[in-house]
C-alpha cells in the first residue's frame, strides 16, 4: 500500500492595518450573506505601469489560491498574482485630501502617481497579456 504525503496549504504574507482590515469588515457586513466571506487581492495587467491592483470580495478561496489571515480578515491570493504580492502591506487611510486603500509593495520597482499600478521590480518581463495605457482613474502618469 503506497503512503500519500499531504503538506499544508502554501500561505501568502501579505498584511492588513488594523485601519485597513476594520473598513473591510464593514464593507464585508454591508454585502449580502456569504457573498463576502474572503478579501481577494490580485494583479491583472493594465494600468500605466504595466500591473494593476485589484481588491474584491469573494465566497471563499479557489483552487490553488494561497491563503493568509490579518486582524480577522481572511485574505486570498491567485497562484500568478502571488509572487507580486508576496509582502504586501494594505492599509486605509482617511483624511482631507484623500480616502481608500493603499498599498505598499516590496515586489514594485515603481508605480504610477495615482498608486493604482506598478512595474514589478527585477526586470520581469510584463509584456505578456499586458495592454498598456492609463490606469483610468484620471491619472495622467
Amino acid at each position: 500500500m503506497a503512503t500519500v504525503e499531504t503538506s499544508p496549504s502554501p500561505s501568502i504574507a501579505v498584511s492588513l492595518t488594523e485601519s485597513a482590515a476594520e473598513k473591510i469588515k464593514v464593507l464585508m457586513a454591508q454585502e449580502p450573506s456569504g457573498e463576502a466571506e474572503v478579501l481577494r487581492i490580485a494583479i491583472r495587467g493594465g494600468g500605466c505601469s504595466g500591473f494593476e491592483y485589484a481588491l474584491g470580495f469573494d465566497r471563499g478561496p479557489g483552487e490553488g489560491d494561497l491563503e493568509s489571515e490579518a486582524h480577522g480578515v481572511r485574505v486570498v491570493v491567485d497562484p500568478f498574482s502571488a509572487p507580486y504580492l508576496a509582502g504586501v502591506k494594505v492599509d486605509f487611510v482617511e483624511t482631507i485630501q484623500e480616502a481608500g486603500f493603499k498599498i505598499d509593495n516590496p515586489n514594485a520597482a515603481g508605480s504610477c502617481g495615482c498608486g493604482s499600478s506598478f512595474t514589478p521590480a527585477d526586470g520581469a518581463d510584463t509584456s505578456a497579456g499586458v495592454e498598456q495605457g492609463g490606469c483610468g482613474s484620471g491619472c495622467s502618469h
